[in-house]
Parts: structure tokens; sequence; C-alpha cells
């Protein structure tokens, strides 16, 4: 096991000097005639002088928009904050102005499990975007409109979203792997008046076919008036119009600028209870957030980028970042363990991907399977490795730089769908430290809060940001009067946003996260995360996976309960649990040994993969089976009837 601090990984002269940070860093300093003695003291300048910060994010990457800015924000306030008034700008135009200067150039790559590999020029891009916006136009949708899509990550639905927003209409996307409740979930919200949607896809070798869902999800959705069918399984059928048709309109690429707040799209939180929360967000202020983003991942125009992601993943969204700074993004849909372990990692060598992004499960499955994609692959075009998703543990760092390569530079972020981007993460210019996000990112006030709203320092607090950003929330969807959105983010510290994650702040400036705030372990004071015990505990070669949740019950001590999925042919006998309890001991603390061990099938997860640990403390603290959890928003509902029947057996319910 790697130990939490070391030192993995220390930037050359020359990754500095040639990082997009370093060359942004001398850009402000000769713009506004002062010097940084480090990063630290350039974040504090981004987070204390929001308007030069954001303006140099502006002109540093020149954002196009009809008029220069006169002000930058109106009042710093949360919620509230009113960015770039009187700005006009099109996040598809930033998209596609590279086609200009390069258009002859692959701009995007797509290694499909359904329909193979592809590839297209930013030239075929703007062309194919300028088709289907004008058979859009000829439908009737116009500014403000919904467009909806049930797609895989391929090229269709990264050309239907561009064409959406390109012409102003709001796009709003989800998984074909999602159930039709999910889906009707999400959609129905917002009303959509076009959909489009693939029938079928191939995942791991099995064709699934999804027309009669299709069917149920038209029926519906009473607002669509035209639908477009990419068709995998069958025909087009006869109230449906060809994808195909869509992309072979001769057309001039025809953009409209909207207000810098006019809504881009609208993504959903996981939904977890209740119905998913229908976030929306803002041209201009994910223009700025995704602008900024490619700073800390270090990323240009001669990257090759794959972030290993599903539609329905926020990250799926994320890829724009590459794709906006000109970069070569390849969109990968498939199962990543489809013929093996090694097929993600063999696009890799055989694309020369330079950034790789995935989930950190991802990592650990890696990690458990002993693969080593260094001794079979040329993997020397990949220099930077990122994840997201959960907390990336130590020994997931180690297995990266054991397994990947000495020389990559690992740096994961964490954030969140609510305001698509990243409170933490990388800095190419800095060390990667074991278990740690190098820094805050520039522009994000990410401080650690105690419960009474002092500011902590090498302690476990809450994640909050006390600055506003341009990418937050203009709203939620159907929320009228703000309370949802208020109550979500601002409840508890007034003016200050709480994300709902425990994060550490380090001496040097970077963070550690801890999981999420509201699924705390707390034992006799001692308050922690999950993360560290499943550090502790899925590092045995015996656990496929775990769910702890700790359960205070009023007027006496709290109990825990540790529930682990076991590898093939393995039986919880005493001796693996005293085997789980010394790792507990060892690792974290004697403290945060578990009350009871009990074998489980699978862990319950959302359709992101985040373990459901709030749900399932609810449910047994004695909520509502019906009401602590949206099976529809799980990727494997009937897991949730092992604790159920765990609640009932144990007299919690």
């Amino acid at each position: 096991m790697t130990d939490t601090r070391e030192v993995l990984w220390t930037p050359t002269k020359d990754r500095t000097e040639q990082s997009r940070m370093s060359d942004f860093t001398a850009w402000v300093e000769r713009r506004i005639g002062r010097s940084f003695a480090d990063y630290n003291a350039l974040w504090n300048w981004s987070v204390t002088d929001l308007d030069g910060f954001w303006l140099a994010i502006w002109e540093y990457f020149d954002i196009r928009s009809d008029v220069a800015p006169a002000h930058v924000i109106t009042e710093r306030k949360m919620p509230g904050a009113v960015w770039f008034p009187g700005t006009h700008v099109n996040f598809a135009e930033q998209m596609l102005r590279h086609g200009a200067t390069k258009p002859d150039a692959t701009a995007l790559i797509v290694q499909s499990e359904t329909f193979g590999r592809s590839q297209m020029t930013w030239a075929e891009l703007a062309s194919q975007v300028a088709s289907v916006a004008a058979n859009l136009r000829a439908q009737g949708v116009t500014k403000g409109d919904r467009v909806v899509a049930i797609l895989p990550n391929t090229e269709v639905s990264i050309i239907a979203c561009l064409a959406t927003v390109s012409i102003g209409a709001i796009w709003s996307l989800c998984a074909p792997d999602m159930g039709h409740v999910a889906i009707l979930d999400r959609f129905q919200q917002i009303e959509p008046k076009v959909l489009i949607a693939q029938d079928g896809y191939v995942h791991a070798g099995v064709t699934h076919d999804k027309r009669a869902v299709l069917a149920e999800i038209r029926q519906g959705l009473p607002t669509v008036e035209t639908t477009i069918l990419v068709p995998v399984v069958g025909e087009v059928p006869g109230d449906a119009l060809p994808w195909a048709d869509q992309i072979a309109t001769p057309a001039e690429l025809s953009i409209e600028r909207v207000d810098f707040d006019h809504p881009i799209w609208v993504v959903y939180s996981s939904g977890t209870t209740g119905n998913p929360k229908p976030i929306v967000h803002g041209h201009g202020g994910i223009l700025l957030e995704g602008a900024k983003q490619s700073l800390h991942q270090d990323i240009g125009p001669d990257d090759r980028f794959c972030w290993l992601t599903s539609s329905g993943w926020v990250m799926w969204n994320a890829q724009f970042v590459a794709l906006g700074q000109g970069a070569c993004v390849l969109a990968y849909d498939g199962a990543p363990n489809h013929p093996d372990m090694l097929s993600v990692w063999r696009t890799v060598a055989e694309e020369r991907i330079t950034y790789l992004g995935v989930g950190a499960a991802y990592v650990t499955v890696c990690a458990k399977s002993g693969i080593r994609p260094c001794d079979a692959l040329d993997l020397s075009a990949l220099v930077s490795v990122g994840t997201t998703g959960s907390p990336l543990t130590s020994d997931g760092y180690a297995w990266i730089y054991n397994a990947i390569g000495e020389d990559i530079w690992l740096a994961p972020i964490s954030g969140g769908t609510d305001f698509c981007g990243a409170f933490v993460g990388g800095n190419p210019m800095l060390p990667v430290r074991a278990g740690e996000m190098q820094c805050r990112l520039l522009g994000n006030a990410v401080r650690s809060y105690d419960p009474f709203g002092k500011e902590l320092f090498g302690e476990v607090g809450e994640l909050v940001c006390t600055e506003p950003l341009p990418s937050m929330p203009l709203f939620f969807w159907g929320d009228e009067d703000g309370s949802r959105l208020h109550d979500s983010y601002f409840d508890t510290y007034p003016g200050v946003w709480r994300h709902g994650d425990w994060i550490e702040i380090t001496p040097e400036g970077g963070s550690v996260i801890y999981g999420r705030s509201d699924a705390t372990i707390n034992r006799k004071g001692l308050r922690m995360g999950s993360s560290e015990i499943y550090q502790a505990v899925e590092g045995l070669d015996e656990i496929l996976d775990s769910l702890v949740v700790d359960l205070e019950f009023l007027g006496r001590e709290s109990f825990m309960p540790l529930f682990v999925v076991l590898a093939a042919d393995v039986e919880l006998t005493e001796a693996l649990e005293d085997k789980i309890n010394g790792a507990i001991r060892a690792s974290v603390s004697a403290r945060f040994v578990p009350n009871e061990i009990v074998r489980i099938a699978e862990v319950p997860r959302t359709l992101s993969g985040k373990k459901l640990e709030v749900p399932v403390k609810k449910l047994l603290l004695g909520g509502d089976p019906a009401k602590v959890v949206n099976r529809d928003s799980m990727v494997n509902p009937d897991s949730f009837d092992t604790f159920i029947d765990y609640a009932r057996s144990r007299n919690l319910s």
C-alpha cells in the first residue's frame, strides 16, 4: 500500500515550462503588471479579484461576442450572481472555430462496439452540425425549445448537441441503457419538442433492442413533435425521420449568438430520492469553466483526448473541454472489459491517446484484475491520466504508476454535475502526492468548513465554495421560486455553496476528498468519510466491493454494518472477518471496525456508478423503502431488496 503523502511524480522543467498553466500565468503577469510567487498566490488572486480573473479567462481564450464585456459580475452573491451582462456568445461557435484554421485535421474519432471505428475532420464536423441545425430549424425548432436525445457516446450525440445549441435551443441527453421510467422522470419535466434516439446498441458482445422502450418513451412525451432515429436493430418507422437524412442536407453553418446566461442544456442530479433535479446551465458559464479546466488538464490543440464515459454521466459533457481547445477527441462507446480488461488500453495505444480520463472505480477493477498494460502495449504517447466519480485511493495511484508508466502525470478531479466542472484537480506544474488532488482550481474559492462555518486546514470538513462561479446553475427547471435550488446548496451556510463532500485542505494547498458528507461515519467523536474504509477493505483480494453506513440512533451508541461482495469461491468465515477488521485497524483506526460484516451479492449503485450510501443509511434508520430511493435511478434496482430484508431481520425498519 502506498503512503498517502508519498510524492509519486514531479514535473520536469520542460513539462512545467511547456504547460498551458505556465503560459497562462506568464500572460496574466504581463497583463496586470505583477508576479506570483507560486500557484497558491495565483489562486488567491483568482478568488479575490473575480472581475480580473474571469476577464483574463475571457481574453486569454478569445471568447467571441458581438460586444466586448463592459462588466464581469454585477453582484457578488450566491445564488443570483449575473455574469458578463450585455454580451452574446454561442457555445457551438467556440467549439467549431478550429475548422477555419485546420479543416482537414481530425476532430473526432469514434470507437464503437455497435458501429466500429470512424473518424471525421473539423470541416466534416462543422458540415454535419450545419445540416442538422438546418433540419431542426425546418422542423420548427427555435431558441429556447428543448431537444432531447437517447444516444450513446458517439459522433451522433456530439453533432446533435452542437446543432441544437447553435440555434439557441436547449439540449438534454440520457444514455440508452437507462430504463424508460428514469428517462421519462427527466425528460417529462422539460417538455421537449424533438426526440433523437438510437433503437439499439451492442454492449459486451450482446445486442440490446430498445424499440419497445422507445415506444413507451415516445408515448410518455406528448410534447414531442418530431422523432429522429438512428437505426441499429430495425427499420426507421414511418412516423420518424432517419438520422442519415439529417446530416446529408447541404447547409451553411449559421450560429445564433445568445445572451451569456441563455440556457445551453439541462443535466440531472442522480435522482436517488424523488425526481432528479433538472439543472440548467448557461452558454457563457460553461464556456468559461471549460476553458479554465483545460489549463488544469493541460490540454491543447495537439492533444488526442479520451474520457471513458457513458452519455448519461456529466463527463460526456466534459469532452467539450478538449474539443474547445482544438484537440482531437476519441469517443469510446462500448464495454471497457470486452473482450478483456486490456480493451481500453489497446485503443489508447493504437490511437496514440495523450490524455485518458476514467472513473476511479475502473482503476480499481484494472488493479484487481492484475493487468499491466505497460508490459503488453506501447503507451508512450500517453502523458496524462485523469480520474473522477469517487475518491481514487492511494493504491489506485500506485497502480497507475506501476502498471501504466512512472512518467505519467496523474491528475484526479472532483466536482459535480451541479456546476459541470471541478472544484479541485490537477496542475502540471506541481508534484503528485498519493491519494491527493494537487490544487484548488483557479476561480474556485474552495474551503473546508466545520459545522459552524469556521475554516479548517489539515482537518476534514464540509467542502464549500465561498464565491460565485459562472457555471453555477442558472436555475432548476420548474423551480419557480428558487427554493429547491436554495435548499440544495445554500441552506447550511447562508450565501455559501455547500457541495456535500468531505474535504481536507493540505499544507501545500492540495486536497483529499473523503466521500459524501451526508454519508459520514462518526465513531466516538471521530468523523470520517467512507473512502478510507473502502480502501482498506477493498484492498483485500477476497473483497470485490463494499458499502459501509453509520447508523446513529438517538440515545444510544451508533451501529456500523459493513456489507461486502466476495470474490468467487470465497466464504465469509470468521478468519476472513478477522482479516477485514485487521485491515481496518491497520489502515484506518480501531474505532472504525464495523459492528457487523454482512455478505451481499452486489452494492447498489446509481446509473453513474456511485454507491447508494445515503439511501441505504436512511432505510436502515427506519425510512420507508418506497421513499428513500428512486429505483429507476439505479443500475441494479433489485440489489436494494437485500437491505430491506436486512432491516427487517435486525428490526431496523
